[in-house]
This record gives structure tokens, sequence and C-alpha cells, in this order.
């Protein structure tokens, strides 16, 4: 069951009552990757909660210099959760960071940027809550073997249920050939089980779920889909859910990966975004216009769409992203919007009525992102959007990859790299820095890192190097 902790008593009635033995800390670093390490129960007081716990930031990609290493993460009681995987019992809680010096909130803290979107959001007074659902896919392997060196690179995938598999001790029956995974039974899904043990330890730590299917691609590759919840919230449950994806596929002897493209030829992994912005308990986006929306919903999808090559540096941050942000995928690389058409960059979902399931679906960014950052920033050009009154033009019905070449030149398209849409972001940057939700230091700094780990690492290593650098993600 949840904790549902709302204070720092509450924690500490926990550690106490269910005989906690460890208490984890995590934080995300810049990139987007969880960072932890662990105290002993008794280390956490009253006072950690506001004082925070010391740790060094010069090892944490995107944060400090090894002269100005001090740092502090403060515990948020609310994210309180018991690992599931811990031999001892281990009492989770994500943290923000905190610089020692001023003991203020440190700028390069994605969960700190994310808050300010929010905040920002309420200032603007358009409304006081944005909701997130993404749609993350993964995929899991039975095998994963890369390497690279001075004279080789490979890498080499194995996966039971795929159709390129044939030989001794995995060479079964009921192959998955590409693009037909989506939705076979058992024994074509070998991963129901899997899955369902996923979804059952994410209920258990809190994280309501609406459906897990297999996803596209052969080899593999699957969807859990989290049930909406503010974007702060919602980031904090994408990391709880890659967390929870990995340790349950190693558990069993596989391993899992967000990678965006690890398949050559099939479908890649994206992260689908529904948002939507709610004021007074009230659905902002449900109206009479076209598909139920209303006027701020159509300015909002069209700052996703003016926004969207420099959203991209942010909401698909690999060189490996741009191998699946190509045309003939559930990746749309035409910049349009339309209601049903998943060949579409902003899709508007027709399932109900409901004025309350009125939201937009933004289907470029791809799971290797931070979530705190991309959700800020989807946020961030909705709201230009809005501010400014950008009219997205009429909406596409029709299937965008079959329109005549003329007519599809005409809509403008996603970066075909992340070196484009590194660039895009550099010269589309005001809607992100209202308000210091972002900060010259942190675009700086990400735009920095990016273009030395991701594109010039790319520039002198072979292709197989991109396993390397972001299976891990």
């Amino acid at each position: 069951m949840p904790y549902n902790c709302a204070n720092p008593d509450d924690v500490l009635k926990i550690i106490k009552d269910e005989q906690i033995e460890m208490v984890d800390l995590r934080f995300v670093d810049l990139p987007g990757l969880w960072q932890h390490f662990s105290v002993p129960p008794q280390t956490i007081t009253p006072d950690s909660f506001a004082d925070g716990i010391g740790f060094d930031g010069s090892s944490i990609r995107g944060f400090q210099e090894i002269q100005e290493s001090d740092m502090l993460v403060v515990p948020d009681p609310t994210t309180a959760f018991l690992d599931p995987f811990t031999e001892a019992p281990t009492l989770v809680m994500i943290c923000n960071i905190l610089d020692p010096i001023n003991a203020q909130p440190y700028s390069r803290d994605a969960r700190y940027i994310a808050q300010k979107a929010e905040t920002h959001l309420t200032a603007t007074g358009i409304g006081d809550t944005s909701y997130f659902g993404p749609e993350l896919e993964f995929f899991v392997f039975n095998e994963v073997h890369y390497d690279q060196g001075t004279n080789y690179a490979y890498y080499d995938i194995d996966a039971t249920e795929a159709n390129w598999n044939g030989h001794e001790g995995l060479g079964l029956g009921h192959k998955l050939r590409p693009k037909e995974g989506y939705f076979p039974v058992p024994p074509a899904d070998t991963l129901q089980d899997a899955r369902t043990e996923m979804v059952r330890l994410l209920e258990d730590i809190g994280i309501p779920v609406e459906a897990h299917h297999h996803e596209v691609a052969t080899g593999g590759q699957g969807e859990i889909d989290m049930r909406f919840a503010s974007l702060t919230r919602m980031a904090d449950n994408v990391m709880i859910y890659k967390y929870v994806v990995k340790n349950v596929a190693r558990s069993r002897g596989m391993t899992a990966t967000f990678m965006p493209k690890p398949l050559f030829g099939d479908n890649g992994s994206g992260m689908h975004v529904h948002q939507s912005i709610w004021q007074n308990s009230r659905p902002i986006f449900a109206g009479d216009g076209y598909a139920g929306s209303s006027d701020l919903m159509r300015y909002y999808i069209g700052g996703l769409l003016k926004h969207a090559p420099a959203l991209l540096g942010i909401c698909a941050p690999t060189v490996n992203s741009y191998r699946r942000l190509v045309p003939g995928f559930e990746a749309p690389v035409n910049l349009g919007y339309s209601r049903r058409n998943r060949s579409a960059a902003c899709r508007i979902p027709m399932y109900t009525p409901d004025p309350k399931a009125r939201r937009v679906e933004f289907r470029c960014p791809d799971p290797s992102c931070n979530p705190y950052l991309a959700f800020a920033a989807m946020l961030m050009a909705g709201i230009d959007g809005i501010r400014t009154r950008l009219d997205p033009g009429e909406p596409i019905d029709k299937n965008l990859y079959d329109l005549p070449p003329v007519e599809r030149a005409r809509i403008p398209s996603t970066p075909g790299s992340l070196d484009a849409a590194l660039d895009a972001l550099q010269a589309d940057d005001k809607f992100l820095l209202s308000h210091d939700v972002f900060t010259i230091d942190v675009l700086e700094t990400y735009i920095g890192y990016k273009r030395a780990h991701d594109v010039e690492e790319m520039r002198i290593r072979p292709h197989p190097y991109e396993f390397v650098l972001y299976y891990d993600v």
C-alpha cells in the first residue's frame, strides 16, 4: 500500500512503525538519470526536511564544478515509498537540491524547474493545474552485448519472441514479425507476466495504471499507461516507472531499455505526452470548437507547434532519438494537428465526448528525456501560445505519410538531428526564460553538455557507440 505521507512527521512515524532499515535519497541529474545515496534511518530528523543532507555535487552530470562541490538534498515527504527490490526494508524519498551557501533552491535542479513551471502557470491566471499523461514505451531483451574500441564496434541483441531468433535454445515458433507486435496474445507476446508484475508494483507504490500491452515492434517492446497527474508529480512517477520496469526485467533475467531506437527497421520507443490545463476543477481545453476544443486549447497547440523544433532539443535529446523521428513510423515529423490522427504531431484524442477528457497529445518526445525538463518546456510552450493567441492553422485530417510531396512540403517538419534541435533551442529560448522558469545558465549548461557528450561523441565514434551512450536511459 502507498504511504501517502503529507509531512515529515508522517515519514518519521513510518520509519519507526515499519522498522525501516535504510533511507534512500534520490534526485535527478540534468540529462535525466536518477541518482541516489542511502543513509541509516536515525540520520533522518525533522531538520533533514528543512536543512537538507549533504552530498558531493561535482560528480553529478550538469551540476557543480569540483571547487563548488558541496550541495544538499532536501527530501520531499509526499514522495515516500517502500522500495520493492531491496533486501533490507528501504524507504525511498525523492529530493530537491539546495545550495548550502545561500540556502536557496539550486537553479540546475530539474525538479525545481518543473515546480517553477507550475507556479508560473498559476501566476498567469490561465489555470491552476497542468495535467500530464505520458505513454512511455520500452524494450525488454533477453540478451544485450555492445562494445567499441580502436579497431572494432558492435552491438548484439537477442529476444525470445523476436522474428530474427532461430538459434538453438530460443528457436521456438510464434514469432512477432516487424511492426506486428500490436496486440497479439501469448505465446507470441512473451512478456505478459513481466508487465503485470511491473503494474502490480507501480500500484503498490501508489501510481495508478490504466493499461499495459505489447507495442508494435518485435523483440519485446511494451507500454504501461499511468493515469495522468500534475506536472511535477508525473515527472516523479516517470522516474519510478523506469526504475520498476528495469528492475523487474533484471529480476527475471532480462534487461529493459528506454532507448528510442534500439532496432533498425522497426518501430522505436516514443513518449506520447497527453496534457491539459484546469482552472478551479474545470477543464479549460473543452469547448465547442474543432474536436470539442476551446480557443485556449488551440492556442496551446499553436505554442507546441511553433516551438516544436526547440522543444525537441529537450524532449528528444539524444542522437539516437533522430533514428526514430523519421517518416513512416508512429513518430510524426510533420508539425500539424488533428483529431484521432496518429500521423500528426499534435493529436486530439476522441475516445469520449466527456469535457474532462479533452486534451492534446504531443507525439514527438521520447523516453530518453529528463521528464521534469520536458514537461516544463511543453507547458511553457503552451502558455506562450495562449499568451500570444497563436493560431495553429487548419487541422489536417489526412494521413500525412500519404500526402503528395508538394503538399507535404508545405507542412513544417521536425529537426533531422540532435545538432539541429539544439540549434533551434538556442535560437528560440525566450518562451522558456519567461519568469526565470528556465535560466540562461541552465540552458547553456544543458546545451553544452549535449553538444560535448552526445553530438561530438557520435562525430568521432562508430554508429554502434549509440548503445554505449544510450542503452541505460
